[in-house]
């Protein structure tokens, strides 16, 4: 049935591991400064499983998902498949968002380019599904680069290991991709935290079951703040507040007051949020006041890179069942084949063409991205400045090319 035909997702391990070894060098990139411990064999090994697991445990939701879809509750809560929450809990039990997080915070510690190769086959497996790790891993990058010590104590590791997920909550209704024209107000408190009001619209996972706290990275401007995108702050904003002893205490003023429907993610809450209606909701300031775009922005950088993965697994998956039905649909006559027996059409030198155009844009779509984010890589672990310097600029250049081109 379609239905099954939808489940069979067959990980592209061998063509992963081609681009590993041959465009992106990945054993040179394992002798890179804390990169030690990477064995690329282990790697190797490691992509087999996940896409073993990705295949068997998430991707026969993706029909489930689209099929059920998501619906919000009186309360403001979200429900998703009951199958996709379940899928959840075992994807972060078995590591797998963890693969490229900081092993100080419970991370693993391996190269980004494998945490990548992982998402790729995530999308492919379900692309509603894929986003929620997907922005939690961007809210990281923000997050460890800008946080204070004392707030990646609390939420970090959680971040890292999955068991918590991120958002990203910049888009408000009057204000649309002109960030600079966001109105969210946050003021500080006696405490040393700040309270935010407003709302923020297409937030992707913006409330869920799936995981036990939610952390929102939220956009706002603090009092005095100049206009435009040079006054606008970052504040960190969870679903449930965390107690001193790291347990979860009482609900934050968040709610859930919308969802919005997207073709084809369906069972991805894509939620209007309300953030302090009532009292204001308690926030924390990531950065410093006013900086907020440059904080924001390595999130946005990582996650433009997941878009373009986004268009690979997509592509991936499309190409996949174009392959199926071409084995197994029967219409006209081979070139010299018998003339009273249907051939299959993948005989047929015009589908030919088309299957192999797919499969070519598919290979170098991963190339693209993969090398993107080796360089990304070398940028952070390069010991030679020149080396990083050089990494940070190759991706500066690739990075809107992978997301733009390879969804296009």
């Amino acid at each position: 049935s379609y239905a099954e035909l939808m489940s069979d997702y067959r990980p592209p391990l061998r063509d992963i591991r081609f681009v590993l070894e041959n465009i992106v060098d990945l054993e040179s990139l394992a002798t890179l400064p804390g990169f030690e411990h990477v064995e690329v064999d282990d790697v190797f090994s490691a992509l087999d499983e996940a896409g073993r697991f990705l295949a068997e445990v998430v991707a026969p939701t993706n029909t489930i998902g689209d099929t059920e879809g998501v619906s919000r509750n009186d309360d403001g809560s979200v429900t998703v498949p009951k199958e996709m929450v379940a899928a959840y809990r075992q994807l972060v039990d078995a590591g797998w968002p963890a693969v490229k997080g900081d092993p100080e915070y419970g991370g693993h510690g391996f190269p980004g380019v494998m945490a990548t190769a992982i998402q790729e086959m995530l999308t492919a497996s379900n692309m509603a599904f894929s986003l929620c790790p997907m922005l939690t891993t961007s809210a990281v990058e923000a997050f460890q680069h800008h946080g204070s010590d004392e707030l990646k104590a609390i939420y970090l590791e959680k971040l890292i290991t999955g068991e918590w997920s991120g958002t990203m909550a910049l888009t408000e209704p009057q204000a649309g991709s002109d960030v600079g024209a966001l109105r969210a107000k946050a003021w500080p408190e006696d405490d040393g935290t700040w309270r935010v009001q407003g709302t923020k619209i297409f937030i992707t996972w913006g409330e869920h079951e799936m995981a036990d706290n939610i952390i929102h990275f939220v956009l706002a401007r603090a009092p005095e703040a100049p206009p435009g995108t040079k006054g606008i702050s970052l504040f960190l904003i969870p679903k449930y507040l965390v107690n001193p002893d790291g347990t979860l205490g009482e609900k934050n003023d968040v709610e859930c007051v919308g969802l919005e429907h997207k073709l084809g993610i369906h069972s991805s809450p894509t939620c209007v949020m309300a953030y302090g209606e009532q009292r204001g909701a308690v926030a924390y300031l990531v950065g410093e006041v006013n900086a907020g775009m440059r904080c924001m922005f390595r999130m946005m950088n990582d996650a433009r890179l997941h878009v373009g993965l986004e268009g690979l697994g997509l592509s991936v998956r499309a190409y996949q069942l174009a392959l199926d039905f071409a084995k197994e649909r029967k219409q006209g006559r081979s070139l010299g084949g018998p003339k009273d027996q249907p051939a299959a059409i993948i005989e047929h030198p015009d589908v030919r063409r088309m299957l192999m155009t797919m499969k070519a844009n598919v290979e170098a779509m991963r190339a693209l991205i993969l090398d993107t984010s080796a360089a990304t890589d070398r940028s952070e672990r390069s010991a030679d400045e020149e080396a990083r310097i050089a990494g940070a600029n190759r991706a500066a250049l690739l990075t809107p090319i992978a997301k733009a081109w390879s969804t296009d």
